[in-house]
């Protein structure tokens, strides 16, 4: 999702009024916030999506949204084109920095370059104004959720392939590479 495009779960928190033991926010989408969830994200439809977060105060100035994102949804199988119903449930941590923030800065290492850790935290989001949308972070999340590759049951038992004299049968990519492997 761009930045100039709005969530169609857009709820907006105002980080300056955050209480601060945080502020709690349930997402539940309507059937309208639903159908353009499943519109954007090319989906056959969006069951039930309900998101459970928690805004809080973090470091100076930041806020740091955590929680859960729940959806039932429904896509179309790559191979077959037929409907499969899958869940989604994602854990949601994200930190927003204020631009400008001394914590926006990243360190270089000596080189110049910057280093990233692949398997620590995201590094935080940066936010202008006062106030942040916790609905569009849901829905990132919920977007990660989605299975890009979807099969139906069908399409799965038909992963099969079969040679010339052979039957059809389950068989793995790299079963015809042993065949050509030269024996001793």
């Amino acid at each position: 999702m761009s930045s100039s495009t709005q969530s169609p779960i857009s709820l907006k928190a105002n980080v300056l009024r955050l209480p601060r033991k945080g502020m709690p926010v349930l997402i539940e989408a309507d059937d309208s916030q639903r159908a353009a969830l499943a519109a954007e994200h090319d989906l056959l439809s969006v069951e039930r999506l309900q998101a459970d977060l928690l805004v809080v105060p973090w470091k100076n100035g930041g806020v740091r949204v955590t929680g859960h994102v729940e959806a039932e949804i429904l896509q179309a199988c790559v191979a077959t084109l037929e409907p499969v119903a899958s869940s989604i449930r994602e854990q949601i941590d994200a930190i927003y920095i204020p631009e400008g923030s001394s914590l926006a800065r990243r360190v270089a290492d000596p080189s110049g370059e910057i280093l990233i850790d692949p398997d620590g935290p995201d590094a935080p989001e940066l936010f202008v104004g006062d106030m942040i949308d916790v609905g569009a972070t849901a829905e990132e999340f919920f977007a990660l959720g989605i299975d890009p590759y979807p099969r139906s049951r069908a399409a799965a038992a038909a992963v099969e392939t079969s040679t010339d004299d052979e039957p059809a049968e389950s068989v793995s990519p790299f079963a015809k590479l042993r065949t050509l492997k030269p024996e001793g």
